[in-house]
């Protein structure tokens, strides 16, 4: 590889993940800023804090809250509410029983496993700790690289393949479109090192007559 595209492949695997993480941050920061119940403050700095503060505080209070007995009438109340509503339940339930499983699942929750969906092809997909009515396990299967879209399927115990893989590990080549696979060889850029030793020997080679 010549020292111009080494050098620019370089560069960009250092800057695009800074420039995207970077992009993202700014878009949270914009949205934050420009809710409707903070434009009265000038600086748009002051409403993302205020914003986040009030928010962090509002999860302790509720969740103060839902540790009394009036908790649990009010929780039981705003469900009572939205199952009255047959679109708006839906949506409703779905998102509860997600955020339900995400923070208080069993410990299979998320875990990355492969499951053989046609002949010689795996893919990968994650334990959600649920089963269906007939003992199949219920997994998610993400698409890439926009994990919160995706599929559940119910597959056999037998047919899941168990990995040794992280949540990260699996994420990562989830998200990348399969670029960030796990890798044995040392990650980096291939420097033609044996060239360039040989044009540095026949420099330094004294001449002869």
């Amino acid at each position: 590889m010549s020292t111009w595209k080494r050098d620019m492949a370089s560069g960009l695997i250092v800057l695009v993940p800074i420039i995207v993480t970077v992009w993202v941050v700014y878009w949270l920061f914009r949205f934050i800023a420009n809710l409707p119940l903070t434009q009265t403050i000038g600086n748009p700095a002051l409403r993302v804090f205020i914003t986040l503060v009030v928010f962090v505080l509002l999860v302790f209070a509720v969740g103060y809250l839902m540790r009394t007995a009036i908790g649990s009438l009010v929780e039981a109340g705003i469900d009572a509410v939205m199952n009255s509503v047959p679109g708006l339940r839906v949506v409703y339930n779905a998102s509860k029983m997600a955020v339900e499983t995400a923070l208080t699942g069993t410990s299979d929750l998320q875990t990355p496993v492969k499951v053989e969906t046609w002949h010689d092809i795996r893919m990968t997909a994650f334990k959600t700790g649920r089963e269906a009515p007939d003992g199949r396990k219920l997994l998610f299967l993400p698409t890439a690289p926009n994990i919160t879209s995706g599929f559940v399927i119910e597959v056999a115990e037998e047919d899941v393949i168990e990995t040794d893989e992280t949540v990260e590990e699996a994420l990562t080549r989830i998200l990348s479109a399969g670029f960030g696979e796990r890798d044995e060889n040392p990650a980096g850029i291939p420097i033609d090192v044996v060239e360039e030793r040989r044009e540095a020997d026949a420099e330094e080679r004294p001449a002869t007559d």
